[in-house]
């Protein structure tokens, strides 16, 4: 029963890991034929320091997403999980932009971000808020901040509904419990809703490091491309553009060698340190 899933993992994932690794020792243009580099693309990558930057970027991308993510879905889970007023319709709104795809996603942030005819900028003249206008996307400043935002915002629906359901999970005989002991709504947050949640949340924030970490490609490219100056530069746009437009396949491979490695080990460890509490259990 298992065999159709694992011939595609195996397919898909475990074959093209092990040929990036072992071009990893290889020069190669991506065309002509190999030759023996040993581990010099690995010296090459640690001497990049543009790689580095990448790096950077790609970490301070995925703690920033991840944390505000997860602090608005599930500030929004508490308030849509209640019966009020117009609930499902919200909760369709705010899900909606987790089914358009990063080419439209980004277009449009770009065309709101636009400095001569953008959204943004033309309702900060409309409030008088002129001097907080910047250019969001070709300011080294504020172009990582502004392509985070673009993250956050499509893929918060999708953590809410998580959330959502987390909640519905909950039985209602803790809360009665609680109340009649006289606990406070803030003690009941704390000593019941966080921990009935734990699962929940090391789901949620393990999927947002994850998906910070190696899944930033798609909207980098279409919306800076790496830049300005490196500013937005992720390794994942760094790694293509150093394979496909600098024919440097052996660099490529090593550079995503170490990032499945960061990511792998800092994956792990977040793990253990979430699910810690649940292991003496």
């Amino acid at each position: 029963m298992c065999a159709p899933a694992v011939i595609l993992f195996s397919v898909f994932t475990i074959c093209p890991f092990l040929t990036g690794l072992s071009v990893s020792f290889f020069k190669w243009d991506g065309y002509g034929s190999m030759s023996w580099n040993g581990i010099l693309n690995y010296f090459y990558v640690f001497k990049d320091d543009v790689f580095w930057q990448a790096i950077k970027n790609t970490f301070a991308y995925a703690a920033l997403v991840t944390v505000f993510k997860n602090i608005i879905a599930l500030a929004l889970a508490f308030v849509l999980v209640k019966k009020i007023p117009g609930r499902d319709y919200l909760r369709a709104g705010i899900y909606m932009p987790v089914m358009m795809s990063y080419v439209v996603i980004g277009i449009l942030w770009t065309w709101i971000y636009n400095p001569t005819f953008g959204l943004l900028n033309a309702f900060l003249k409309a409030v008088g808020l002129e001097h907080l206008i910047v250019g969001w996307l070709s300011d080294s400043t504020y172009a990582l901040v502004s392509v985070i935002w673009v993250d956050i915002w499509k893929w918060t629906g999708y953590h809410m509904v998580l959330y959502i359901a987390g909640l519905q999970a909950i039985s209602k005989d803790y809360y009665e419990a609680a109340s009649i002991d006289g606990a406070s709504g803030w003690q009941k947050l704390r000593y019941i809703t966080i921990p009935q949640l734990n699962s929940t949340i090391v789901v949620n924030v393990l999927m947002s490091v994850t998906g910070g970490l190696v899944s930033n490609y798609d909207i980098v490219h279409i919306m800076t491309d790496g830049g300005p100056f490196h500013a937005t530069e992720v390794s994942a746009t760094y790694i293509l553009r150093t394979a496909f437009q600098y024919s440097n396949m052996g660099k490529a491979n090593a550079m995503s060698m170490i990032l499945f490695v960061m990511t792998f080990l800092f994956g792990f460890l977040q793990l253990k340190i979430m699910t810690k509490e649940s292991s003496y259990d």
